[in-house]
């Protein structure tokens, strides 16, 4: 097909960046199994930390021209918050209405087609050369050691703290019990923590000086480079949140979300992406 011509999607990217990415994937996986093309606005300007950024047609040109035919309503919208559909059916006509749209809203899902395309979603997303060399120099020396557990913890603050209630706000002395109890199940390893997160007043000698025998490292990159970091890790641990969930998503790391403050970690606890994935909407619920 021309490429010119080919019916194309222009995904308005909502929220922070792996809520961006998770949603693209949504509409990249239908617009694959269509023949659209899908375009994200986002990653053309913002968030160059991935393979998709220097993909054709992202270009802050093209989110620029792409944003201004919106709001002048050359380029029709379809607003899956403002029409929403009960079923993927009802979504895949709504995206069916025209061959070139905007396309917003949250409630554009379609987790089989994202399933089915994981691998080239991963393949958009994967981390540019500098990043994973960043994420790379952060895990050294512990990245190569074969008596090594690496752990990566995700702790998820700022505006957890009303969200749901508080549901998932996490202090740090909930989560150096969880730790503690990860530690338990690997009594044998060199255990070491790669602590990510936005509280910029957590205190790394909290940490340290509760388990001085566990090795933390705490990354402090930008978001790509703290996303590459602990989708190196052999295990993840944190709050229901997208960040954790799309570190999880690169090499299918065993993942734990922790689902209460007073829950308790076993090796049945972790699960991997595919599972949270599909049960996303549950965790994000009072």
């Amino acid at each position: 097909m021309n490429p010119i011509i080919q019916p194309t999607l222009f995904v308005h990217d909502r929220g922070q960046m792996c809520n961006n990415i998770l949603q693209f994937g949504h509409v990249y996986a239908w617009a694959r199994e269509h023949e659209y093309r899908a375009l994200s606005m986002r990653f053309s300007y913002k968030y160059q930390y991935f393979h998709i950024c220097h993909a054709p047609w992202h270009t802050f040109i093209v989110y620029a021209l792409a944003k201004l035919a919106a709001k002048t309503h050359l380029l029709p919208t379809t607003d899956f918050d403002k029409e929403p559909a009960a079923n993927e059916e009802g979504k895949s006509r709504l995206l069916q209405r025209h061959r070139f749209a905007w396309i917003d809203g949250w409630n554009v899902r379609f987790p089989y087609l994202f399933l089915k395309y994981l691998d080239e979603i991963r393949a958009l997303f994967a981390f540019d050369t500098a990043v994973e060399q960043a994420a790379q120099l952060r895990m050294m020396p512990w990245l190569t050691r074969n008596n090594c557990i690496r752990l990566g913890v995700h702790i998820r603050r700022g505006d957890y703290a009303s969200f749901l209630g508080g549901k998932y706000f996490y202090d740090d002395e909930t989560m150096l019990r969880f730790i503690g109890q990860f530690q338990a199940l690997h009594p044998e390893k060199q255990m070491v923590v790669y602590i990510c997160g936005n509280d910029p007043h957590l205190q790394p000698t909290t940490y340290e000086r509760a388990y001085p025998d566990i090795h933390f490292v705490f990354p402090q990159g930008n978001p790509g480079e703290d996303l590459c970091v602990l989708s190196h890790c052999d295990y993840l641990m944190g709050a229901p949140s997208t960040f954790s969930l799309v570190a999880a998503m690169y090499h299918d790391v065993p993942i734990w979300w922790i689902p209460s403050r007073d829950a308790t970690l076993t090796d049945d606890s972790f699960s991997h992406f595919q599972s949270l994935f599909q049960q996303i909407e549950a965790y994000h619920t009072l």
